[in-house]
């Protein structure tokens, strides 16, 4: 018997059936494994941010923590892609494993905040997880481009659920279960093995065996290949096989497999490309970053309001609230590709600096009436920023062209980090001032945190 039209069953059949259209074709193992990255590559940096305060104690400002977490991976995602291209996918993931358990075991093993020396020692282990949290984050982009639009998709939900999970599983770990933070992060360094398993046990390999071989003994290209119109399936093929190295038109690569590029020619023509990639895709994704996290690091602890018209007791409780309100956001946003797609970046990326004027105007005159309203913009911060995010990069994978996008999807992966960096120093001086703007009017909110 066939349900009836408007049904609560009719409703979910269809459902399904729209559901099942929009992830037809979609590899589950290839779906886990860059789900996986996503997690694994951003959880550290959260779990560090989560844990700020008792790895330098309450007298060095917070922003030392999110700079040593940031800096590393801008300078790794400015200069790698010149150059990464020469290690193989598997070095890296070894590498990045690697460098990520040594810095968090560093970071759990060196003793409480005494002096200096131990926290210089405590932020050289958030350097090496930070310079492999930016090998990673653009190594794994770069991979999507043999795997299809839902290993992006994948990898933009695995990075919004990174926030979440990570703060939360901090925050449980200290405070439910008990845990001391030493033993937390020593507990996180064994989580790079996820990394591992994801990449040599999960991920189906064959596409980049293909680019191995292909790298090898390049396919010179016919008439046939530069005039024939390919199917999207013949495309993804294309594309899984590593078909796609050196740059320009059927031609060039017919001649690229008769005259290999030089390092010089092809640090040169990488360059160029960069310079192209700047104005659609860089610089929106960049005013983002800058935006919402000036918002959260320079602003959203000065959004207080009078605790009796709060759910909290304690003013401490606003800003850990607030991030998990934002991450929310960037979980739902990020994993929204398959369903809702944003062509014009610049859009969601003004929006975005809206939101950081109106609500430095509300630590200012303190015009909004309600915390609920603070919460629901704080949660519209978040689906803008991560909407930015996981868009620029399906752009990326729609409009660049075949024999470009590896690279481009790594090259722009620097914005994010540099947008950060601009933001941790903003924030700082930022949100001292207004603190001490609100002081001075008689409002000591702020120093009760």
């Amino acid at each position: 018997m066939l349900p009836l039209p408007g049904s609560p069953s009719a409703s979910w059949a269809m459902y399904r059936t729209r559901l099942a259209a929009v992830f037809r074709g979609a590899d589950p193992r290839v779906c886990l494994a860059f789900w996986l990255f996503g997690l694994i590559n951003n959880v550290l940096y959260v779990i560090i941010l989560s844990a700020a305060l008792d790895l330098v104690g309450p007298t060095v400002p917070k922003g030392v923590v999110l700079l040593c977490d940031v800096i590393p991976s801008f300078f790794m995602k400015l200069c790698a892609p010149y150059f990464i291209h020469i290690i193989p996918y598997p070095l890296r993931i070894i590498l990045m494993s690697i460098l990520s358990a040594v810095g968090m075991l560093l970071i759990a093993l060196t003793p409480a905040y005494t002096d200096g020396g131990t926290i210089a020692t405590k932020m050289a282990g958030v350097v090496l997880a930070s310079s492999s949290s930016g090998i990673g984050e653009l190594s794994f982009l770069a991979l999507t481009h043999y795997y299809g639009k839902f290993s992006l998709a994948s990898w933009g939900s695995g990075t919004g659920g990174a926030g979440l999970i990570g703060a939360g599983a901090y925050a449980l770990a200290t405070t439910s279960i008990g845990l001391s933070s030493k033993d937390t992060l020593f507990a996180s360094a064994f989580l790079p093995i996820v990394m591992l398993t994801s990449f040599f046990v999960i991920l189906p390999l064959g596409p980049l065996k293909r680019r191995a071989a292909r790298n090898d003994t390049r396919r010179p290209a016919t008439n046939e290949d530069e005039t024939s119109p390919h199917t999207d399936t013949e495309d993804r093929e294309a594309e899984e096989e590593g078909l796609l190295q050196a740059g320009g038109s059927p031609n060039d690569q017919k001649q690229a497999t008769r005259t290999p590029h030089s390092p010089t020619a092809s640090f040169l023509q990488n360059l160029r490309r960069s310079r192209s990639l700047f104005f659609p895709y860089m610089l929106p994704l960049l005013l983002v970053y800058i935006a919402e996290y000036t918002i959260n690091q320079g602003v959203s602890p000065t959004l207080l309001f009078p605790l009796p018209s709060t759910p909290f007791y304690h003013y401490r409780a606003f800003y850990p609230t607030y991030n998990a309100i934002y991450q929310s956001g960037v979980f739902i946003s990020r994993s929204s590709t398959p369903f809702i797609r944003i062509h014009h970046l610049y859009l969601p990326s003004l929006l975005q600096c809206v939101n950081l004027a109106v609500l430095i105007l509300q630590a200012l005159f303190d015009f909004i009436p309600s915390v609920w309203i603070v919460f629901a913009i704080i949660f519209w911060e978040g689906l803008l920023g991560g909407a930015v995010y996981v868009n620029t990069f399906a752009e990326i994978s729609d409009k660049v062209r075949q024999e470009e996008r590896e690279f481009s999807l790594g090259a722009v992966t620097v914005s994010d980090s540099a947008g950060i960096c601009v933001a941790g120093f903003v924030g700082m001086v930022l949100e001292v001032g207004l603190c001490g703007w609100q002081v001075r009017r008689g409002k000591d909110w702020c120093n009760q945190i």
